[in-house]
């Protein structure tokens, strides 16, 4: 050894793999001829970068001194030895699948406006189902209102219904009449001094106040026999009158009473007007209504109207 290079001081500093770095190479590392203590393993040896992938082990093939041995394809190209696992004798199968077109990481993706069109239906669908059973259900009811209304119950069969003869009285119009259209008594007459009457033109019967005096009103188209009221509008001075009432000839059971009612003061005829009604029974057809001054009766009134209610 010369006093420039004295080599390795001890045996573990001399690095067999020396060969492979720059630093080893300028320092003269030269790779040994009989591998390593395994047989063939320096031809397993790689320097860095030199491996290549995809392709059948080859043997390394030693460069000259300070170059990096040439590598036996490009990096990432297969080799033309190589084989695909399947395509050798008991090699694994891989199956192959159609890429929908479309899809893949570069495609369109799912299909999300069909699936919100199907989404949409679906839910009209529904709704629509609703609204058939819920106008099945209405109708079911109408179907049954009517039922109960062909079929009474025993309720309703134990409350008559109007017959239309009495819907026909209901309706029907009884008569009404002015007092001067009355046939009149001897001595009774007509007039229009105190004012208030509501007859045609203000006009009043007078005359009543003496024993024999009448009016008579023969009423036609009477529909039903039965009870009615006769109405008398009259006023008075002030004091309580009355007179006898006669239906076809016949008594009345209760007078027409031609009272003060409203108070109005003595003497004064103009704010004597008021209305008082009696009790008659009436037959199908005509009947005769007779007002009269008899004996005991107090008449002293002037007559302005006469109508009939049910």
């Amino acid at each position: 050894m010369t006093p420039g290079n004295n080599g390795a001081s001890t045996p573990e500093d001399d690095d067999p793999f020396g060969y492979l770095y720059a630093d080893g190479q300028a320092n003269g590392a030269q790779p040994p001829s009989g591998g390593y203590g395994y047989p063939n393993s320096v031809n397993r040896v790689r320097a860095v970068g030199t491996r290549q992938y995809g392709q059948q082990p080859q043997h390394a093939q030693t460069a000259p001194y300070g170059q990096v041995p040439q590598q036996q394809g490009a990096y990432s190209q297969p080799s033309a030895h190589y084989a695909a696992p399947e395509t050798l004798p008991g090699g694994a199968q891989t199956a192959q699948h159609a890429t929908p077109a479309g899809g893949g990481r570069g495609g369109r993706g799912p299909n999300t406006k069909g699936l919100l069109i199907g989404a949409i239906a679906v839910v009209a669908a529904v709704v629509i189902g609703i609204g058939v059973a819920m106008l099945g259900g209405d109708k079911d009811k109408g179907d049954a209102a009517n039922e109960t209304g062909t079929t009474p119950t025993q309720s309703q069969e134990s409350k008559p219904s109007p017959s239309a003869s009495r819907a026909g009285a209901a309706k029907q119009d009884l008569p009404e009449t002015d007092a001067k259209a009355l046939r009149l008594s001897p001595g009774m007459t007509t007039a229009s001094e105190f004012k208030g009457a509501k007859a045609d033109g203000g006009v009043y019967v007078t005359g009543f106040n003496q024993v024999g005096a009448k009016v008579t009103w023969t009423v036609d188209g009477i529909e039903k026999a039965g009870d009615y009221r006769l109405y008398a509008r009259y006023s008075i001075p002030g004091v309580d009158a009355n007179a006898t009432l006669l239906v076809n000839g016949k008594a009345n059971t209760q007078p027409m009473g031609l009272k003060n009612f409203i108070g109005s003061p003595k003497g004064d005829w103009e704010k004597g007007w008021q209305t008082s009604w009696a009790p008659v029974t009436l037959t199908k057809g005509t009947n005769t209504i007779e007002l009269a001054c008899n004996e005991g009766n107090q008449c002293d009134a002037v007559l302005d109207q006469l109508w009939l209610k049910k």
